[in-house]
């Protein structure tokens, strides 16, 4: 949603500033233990390929509501991009914009909320797949301004991520997960608004593969599995016998104010909004289990905001059919500003350390 700085600027005036979540700090979690024979968090997952995964995203995974950014109301997320890959999750969006001749990622304004150079924050996703040489990940990016491909490129190469990247081959055909980690080729980037480069062959246009669900959703009640982009589909069913890849948005936006016509992500009703239950209204299972029926095939992206809540990893797992299998995850808590592992050493040291200061 675009909207302009002083239409933002009135609104955020007129709402309280109380914050009733535990701000998370960014930060890198410790090194996952998983095992060598696992892909994207199971063994199970190692022979299928891309199209037949459920890879859960975060969606504007660099815009985060906390202490970094005064917990901002524009933000999609409590943790950053590389502690939502600790977390299980293997896709992660973000908007980027030109800025003083830049690519820069910013929510809907550099103004509003910006989170960095781009090419940083390619930096961190490529650390941490260096550190994880048995995942496979996907990036897409939202070309606000229209930018050539070739400063994509020159974003994914210079932080070093290029050499990740994959590059189909043209048959319309994706390989396994395994062949991906083997061949040293693991990453999947697609942006919107792009030609095709043969420079960078790896920066994939997203709508020439991928068809979306509506994303400007306020009420429960609207979440469908239509295809809403690219238009040239009368349905998410005719989309996928055309050989697109579904990709299921689900998160709620809410009006802020009075009369501005501003929407914001919904924190509220997170829980509901991201729970894997079947049969809740809103839930990002219900919608998920009724899109698989609906187009014969389970979606290959889902996209959340608050990605710890629900939990909305519970759905991912339950239609890729890893259950207990699932190995190598952090769970991010929050206390106390700083995020840390839940089960470690570290929560027990993190809540003495929050009960000192109440004394002091």
């Amino acid at each position: 949603m675009h909207i302009s700085i002083a239409t933002w600027a009135a609104a955020l005036l007129a709402l309280p500033t109380t914050i009733t979540h535990a701000a998370a700090t960014p930060s890198r979690l410790a090194a996952r233990q998983s095992g060598s024979v696992a892909c994207n968090n199971s063994p199970e997952l190692c022979s299928r390929r891309y199209n037949n995964v459920t890879h859960l995203g975060a969606h504007n995974s660099a815009f985060l509501r906390d202490e970094s950014t005064n917990d901002s109301i524009a933000g999609n997320q409590f943790f950053n991009a590389t502690v939502a890959l600790d977390s299980g999750l293997r896709l992660l969006q973000a908007q980027v914009h030109l800025e003083d001749g830049g690519l820069r990622l910013c929510h809907s304004s550099c103004s509003l909320l910006d989170a960095g150079p781009l090419q940083d924050w390619l930096k961190a996703v490529n650390f941490w797949m260096d550190e994880n040489p048995n995942e496979v990940v996907t990036v897409l990016l939202v070309n606000s301004d229209s930018q050539p491909v070739d400063s994509f490129g020159a974003a994914f190469d210079g932080s070093g991520l290029g050499k990740y990247g994959y590059t189909p081959d043209g048959t319309g055909s994706w390989p396994t997960l395994a062949k991906m980690i083997n061949d040293g080729k693991r990453l999947v980037s697609f942006v919107t608004n792009i030609q095709p480069s043969t420079q960078y062959p790896y920066v994939l246009d997203e709508f020439t593969y991928i068809f979306e669900t509506p994303f400007e959703v306020t009420s429960p009640a609207g979440f469908n599995c239509t295809a809403d982009r690219p238009a040239k589909f009368d349905s998410g069913s005719a989309a996928v016998a055309a050989g697109m890849l579904p990709f299921l948005n689900h998160f709620l936006y809410q009006e802020i104010g009075s009369g501005f016509g501003i929407y914001i992500p919904n924190e509220k009703d997170v829980a509901t909004t991201n729970s894997p239950s079947t049969s809740t209204a809103g839930a990002l299972g219900r919608h998920a289990a009724e899109c698989k029926t609906e187009w014969g095939q389970q979606p290959v992206f889902m996209l959340v905001d608050f990605f710890d809540q629900g939990p909305a990893i519970d759905t991912a797992d339950s239609l890729n059919g890893i259950g207990q299998s699932a190995t190598g995850r952090d769970e991010p808590i929050a206390v106390a500003g700083a995020v840390v592992k839940r089960g470690s050493a570290m929560v027990a040291l993190a809540m003495s350390v929050m009960a000192c200061s109440l004394l002091f």
